[in-house]
């Protein structure tokens, strides 16, 4: 109960006497009526004896009140809700956030904050370049699992759902296969794995292919087989698997899609999906593509449905089908949004766009007595690159004891760079392109640990990792380096991988993104 306010006391017991003193009272303790004129208007009102006493005192003029919010009404209470103040932050809270190289970076962030605007905190804070690739994955330690957390989902959430003794961890990464279905879903699933409506006729445009999948009527069927874990024991079971709008089930009689023959498997919407991160090693699964369906308040790994596929293509489609029949249209929302800023524009189309310094830069020659512009595109192209030679041998010249340059050997130019990986393994380098996704043009370059003077190129190319050996070829004292037996020769690495950047040759596509391990 509030308190009265100050001097109130004596006026208040004042105000409930009567008038004429010790009156006549009723039975319920209050005054008795005054009788009423014959006109029947009140009586006159006693003469208040504070009011004489008042007269003699100066008046003062009254002062407007700053905060008249603050006074109550006497028809309130003191303590009413609508005088509060509105609270207007958002409570926070403190998350943990690891990069490729283990290292962490601890942020007080809003306890409804999603895992994009995370994303973005931490592109702001390290001056990265966004690309609309960066991701969150969330990475469950004690089972080997993990995924990739979608943009809207809330980060408090996913965190509620982990066991307090085990050391999950969030991790941040680009993840270039994040949206790679939207932009070319025609060539995403293999033929033998999907059935469109009957109705539907046999040529599917890139639009109406979109729409099936993410209309609320209509989904195409996924099918083909998988393996399954059966519930309880160690042994798995190969198993034909159809993916529908109410579900994902298998067949009890070979590929019969008879209703009588279906039984159900599980449906996601109080489940998350994860892919297996430690291959055979824990689960036991027959393969190395494995991935499972975790409830959101699981109480183990006894409640885990598990299932894994026979190449990486295949669980590639797979999870990417039930990812977009879980999510559907939000899905499409998250990959359209960097785009709605730019009117016009569509995300199938959009090219990098380039700043007024470099439109209104011109390739110029100034070998001869007077400079000229160059007007031949493949001039200036040849210029560019031969700039950018002179440039690297510049920038190897080191000095040694005694003061004079010497060249840097062409063995170690390439250490600095962000797609070279020393000394890691051919499944090293598997893990870190999987990450990243299996988007055509993901590369890094690594030792090779069959031969230690060579290098290995790793590749993405139709969502299979592919490897190329670089040789070392040496010609009148000179080393060079070479993809294919010596036709096409670089002095080093960096030149390399800048031709593949910009022509395919012997190799299945250009090389497009590179993997890197980043440090908050």
């Amino acid at each position: 109960m509030a308190a009265p306010l100050p001097g109130a006391g004596r006026g208040a017991g004042r105000a409930a006497e009567p008038a004429g003193g010790g009156g006549p009272r009723g039975a319920a303790g209050s005054p008795c009526p005054l009788p009423r004129p014959p006109g029947g208007d009140p009586p006159p009102s006693p003469p208040d004896r504070r009011k004489k006493k008042d007269d003699n005192v100066l008046e003062i003029p009254s002062i407007p009140n700053p905060f008249p919010e603050l006074c109550c009404s006497p028809f309130t209470s003191v303590l009413s809700a609508s005088l509060l103040p509105k609270a207007t932050s958002r409570k926070k809270q403190v998350i943990k956030v690891y990069s490729e190289d283990d290292t962490s970076r601890a942020l007080e962030v809003p306890s409804d904050i999603t895992a994009r605007d995370v994303c973005q905190l931490l592109i702001l804070k390290n001056h990265y370049i966004d690309d609309h690739s960066w991701t969150l994955f969330e990475q469950l330690t004690h089972t080997g699992l993990g995924r990739a957390i979608e943009d809207h989902e809330l980060v408090m959430e996913v965190q509620s759902n982990w066991v307090m003794e085990e050391e999950n961890k969030l991790y941040f990464r680009k993840n270039y296969a994040k949206y790679e279905f939207f932009k070319n879903p025609l060539s995403f699933f293999p033929d033998h794995m999907i059935s469109f409506p009957s109705e539907t006729s046999a040529a599917v445009s890139h639009s109406g292919i979109l729409q099936m999948f993410l209309s609320s009527s209509t989904y195409p069927e996924i099918h083909g087989y998988l393996h399954a874990k059966e519930q309880g024991k160690k042994s798995w079971k190969k198993l034909y698997f159809l993916l529908r709008r109410s579900g994902l089930y298998f067949s009890t009689k070979g590929t019969s899609k008879e209703p009588r023959h279906l039984q159900f498997f599980c449906e996601f919407s109080n489940s998350d999906m994860y892919m297996s991160l430690t291959g055979k090693k824990i689960s036991g699964a027959p393969t190395n593509y494995g991935f499972c369906f975790k409830p959101n308040k699981s109480g183990g790994t006894r409640d885990l449905k598990q299932l894994c596929a026979d190449d990486e293509q295949s669980r590639t489609s797979w999870m990417t089908a039930i990812r977009l029949l879980k999510y559907g249209m939000q899905l499409y929302q998250n990959y359209m949004q960097p785009y709605q800023g730019r009117s016009g524009c569509s995300p199938l189309n959009i090219t990098p766009m380039r700043s007024v310094s470099e439109n209104s830069l011109v390739a110029m020659d100034f070998s001869g007595h007077r400079s000229r512009i160059i007007e031949n595109p493949t001039e200036a192209l040849s210029v560019a690159v031969e700039e950018g030679l002179a440039w690297r041998r510049r920038g190897c010249l080191r000095l040694n004891s005694h003061g004079s340059p010497i060249a840097m050997s062409n063995m170690a130019i390439h250490r600095s760079q962000s797609w070279f990986h020393h000394k890691i393994s051919r499944e090293e380098a598997q893990r870190l392109i999987l990450q990243h996704g299996l988007v055509d043009g993901v590369f890094l370059v690594r030792d090779s640990q069959s031969n230690p003077k060579t290098f290995v190129l790793s590749l993405s190319h139709g969502l299979k990792i592919k490897h190329f050996q670089i040789v070392p070829l040496e010609d009148d004292g000179k080393l060079f380096y070479t993809l294919d037996d010596g036709h096409t020769r670089f002095t080093d690495l960096i030149q390399l991988v800048e031709f593949y950047q910009l022509n395919k040759g012997v190799l299945p596509c250009k090389l497009k993104h590179y993997c890197a391990r980043i440090a908050l």
